[in-house]
């Protein structure tokens, strides 16, 4: 398959992150100013994290419908234009600047999104269109219910839990105008304002990688609507559920809790719901960067019931059928493999038959290996390398928590690495480090090279985005300004020297 991910160099910034008064980021006005910022640095990527809805845990790899847009990114600014709230209203929405408070956005911002949508004219002839598509009818009526009914879906009424068709239509008709279309015009703005934000961003030659979760949540419209393409037993409870096994960094595993797909039913459909999934994503963003490409191969499946994922055994996966079928019906997406974490031979295979980039990660390089395959000597043009990921510790929080002599090891590996890369950048202090090392990701010689918004203004932990296995506290973190000319400056004079 021919690699369609140009040369070029990539910052992370999910929309959340952005700055702005309204308490979290918008798709409003500084999203435009961060693509000029990218554009002003040469930049030619923007990466984020899935745009989905978020549910319980406020993680976008956790969503109510793995295809919907978070209401909380929607421009209130633009409701605000289009003659939906006012002045007042839209300053009743102002929140100190600083991380994202998800207790208090849950709280007040469907109340605001509930009075313009009391305005909206549902009898527009766009809007008519976008309900009849049924695109977000599933979703619709699921969140339509849980308003009512609170909890999970399986805590719906038996005729709602399992999707009579009847009970469904009467419900939908019932309920029509106080919920279900509220809920298809908060997808409706979604959408036509992220389209628009995006047609602005590739008007500057900037190509947006979107982020694909494997799994998706079980109380979510996905899993209530199809049930059958799900590991679940007659009442609809899990009977597998997706996790990693113990490994050196955590003896008892990951149990994730996400269910686990039922891959014969979905290939007997010919992976349409699949197909489905990223058609809709290729609407919203030009490339996809698949998480957790190996549970395509095989992946790791635990008994619902387990307490810890020692239980979990590997099962195959759909593997290169999955993606003949894909390409038969998309042609040749561009795609990103995240293929971190317990890889072997199987994953690796498939990976290189779909000719799909990996992921390098430059922050795991320095262990002393040289076999080591995130050292910049062994990567090869068709990866992906960043210096780290949402997940990740920043590049000068990890520096910071390590003790002088650690500090001093990594010094000379990271020295040694530039010199194999041919490049010569004097550091002696952690900060300097910390910028040393996002040199050494961008004279790689991968395509595509990504610094997280985070290692190219050179934050601390106190910035870093997601602690894996933490169940509080993520998600959080926000910009406080677009960056700097001089930010701006740095960025463009390493592109330029590293020739992306």
């Amino acid at each position: 398959m021919e690699n369609l991910i140009q040369r070029g160099a990539g910052i992370l910034c999910h929309i959340s992150s952005l700055p702005g008064k309204y308490g979290i980021g918008t798709i409003g006005k500084e999203a435009y100013a961060f693509a000029d910022f990218l554009r002003r640095a040469h930049v030619k990527y923007w990466q984020i994290l899935p745009l989905a809805q978020t549910g319980y845990g406020d993680s976008p790899y956790s969503s109510v419908c793995c295809n919907s847009g978070n209401p909380y990114f929607i421009d209130l600014e633009a409701l605000r234009d289009e003659g939906l709230l006012d002045d007042e209203e839209l300053a009743s929405c102002e929140m100190p600047e600083g991380e994202v408070d998800y207790g208090e956005l849950y709280n007040t911002r469907f109340n605001i999104l509930r009075l313009a949508y009391a305005r909206f004219d549902i009898a527009d002839e766009d809007f008519v269109k976008f309900v009849e598509s049924g695109e977000f009818d599933d979703y619709a009526v699921f969140m339509s219910l849980k308003n009512i009914y609170s909890g999970s879906f399986k805590d719906f009424p038996d005729s709602y839990k399992y999707a009579e068709n009847l009970a469904i239509k009467e419900f939908r008709e019932a309920n029509y105008k106080s919920d279900y279309c509220f809920w298809i015009f908060v997808q409706y703005v979604f959408k036509k304002q992220w389209l628009k934000l995006k047609e602005y961003v590739n008007s500057l030659g900037i190509q947006i990688i979107g982020d694909l979760p494997l799994y998706v949540a079980y109380d979510s419209a996905d899993v209530w609507a199809r049930p059958e393409l799900f590991c679940l037993d007659e009442d609809l409870n899990p009977t597998e559920v997706a996790g990693v096994p113990p490994d050196y960094f955590s003896p008892t595993g990951q149990l994730w809790g996400n269910p686990v797909y039922n891959w014969d039913v979905l290939e007997s459909e010919r992976y349409e719901w699949w197909i489905n999934r990223i058609r809709k994503m290729r609407e919203m963003v030009d490339v996809v960067r698949i998480d957790h490409f190996r549970g395509f191969d095989r992946y790791y499946s635990i008994p619902a019931d387990s307490e810890t994922a020692e239980t979990g055994e590997w099962k195959q996966g759909p593997g290169l059928k999955f993606f003949i079928q894909l390409r038969k019906k998309l042609g040749n997406v561009p795609v990103i493999a995240e293929d971190l974490g317990v890889i072997d031979y199987g994953v690796e295979k498939l990976r290189q038959r779909t000719d799909y980039p990996g992921m390098k990660i430059m922050l795991f390089a320095f262990d002393g290996k040289l076999n080591n395959p995130y050292l910049p000597r062994n990567i090869q043009e068709n990866a992906v390398v960043y210096s780290g990921t949402h997940d990740n510790a920043t590049a000068l929080g990890l520096l910071k928590r390590m003790n002088d002599s650690q500090f001093l090891v990594f010094k000379s590996r990271l020295r040694a690495a530039l010199k194999d890369e041919g490049v010569v950048f004097p550091f002696k202090t952690r900060a300097e480090a910390a910028r040393a090392l996002c040199v050494s990701v961008l004279a790689s010689k991968a395509n595509l090279a990504v610094l997280p918004i985070q290692d190219l203004l050179g934050m601390g932990d106190e910035s870093r985005m997601n602690t894996p296995s933490v169940a509080t506290g993520n998600w959080k973190f926000r910009l406080k300004e677009i960056p700097s000319r001089y930010d701006t400056a740095i960025m463009r004079k390493m592109v330029k020297e590293y020739n992306r």
